[in-house]
């Protein structure tokens, strides 16, 4: 399809928030939040300047593992491991289980605090308690 000034139009579709979900895939919620924690790990190996094989050492696995995670072969991978390899990492894992949000499906996803985010957020609830024994 072409407009006026003779451009090519692309068609598309707007996706919802998971990608594997759009694209059909089985296990869609458990792929996007093994994703995200695979992200995750890469970024803290890539800022830590980590070869494959350091990182390896770290986490407790072989290189050949790394590479697969690093290539995104999720199904390799239970999301506890990949939790423990951040723990590994250095980094604490939380689990928050609260009720549905309005009439959405129920649904598991990933947040990663930075420890600005983290600090700005102890704070908020500091002064929250605070204010609440006012």
């Amino acid at each position: 399809m072409k407009n006026k000034k003779n451009q090519e139009l692309v068609e598309f579709e707007i996706g919802s928030k998971n990608v594997f979900n759009d694209l059909g895939f089985e296990n869609a919620e458990e792929d996007l939040v093994k994703a995200d924690l695979v992200i995750e790990i890469a970024k803290i190996i890539k800022n830590r300047h980590l070869t494959q094989a350091q990182a390896a050492k770290i986490i407790g696995v072989e290189q050949p593992r790394v590479s697969s995670l690093l290539s995104g072969y999720l199904d390799l991978f239970s999301i506890e491991m990949l939790m423990h390899f951040l723990v590994m990492l250095g980094r604490d894992i939380e689990i928050v289980v609260r009720p549905k949000r309005s009439r959405q499906r129920a649904h598991a996803s990933v947040c990663i605090l930075s420890r600005k985010v983290k600090a700005h957020q102890e704070r908020q609830l500091l002064k929250r308690q605070v204010m609440e024994h006012k």
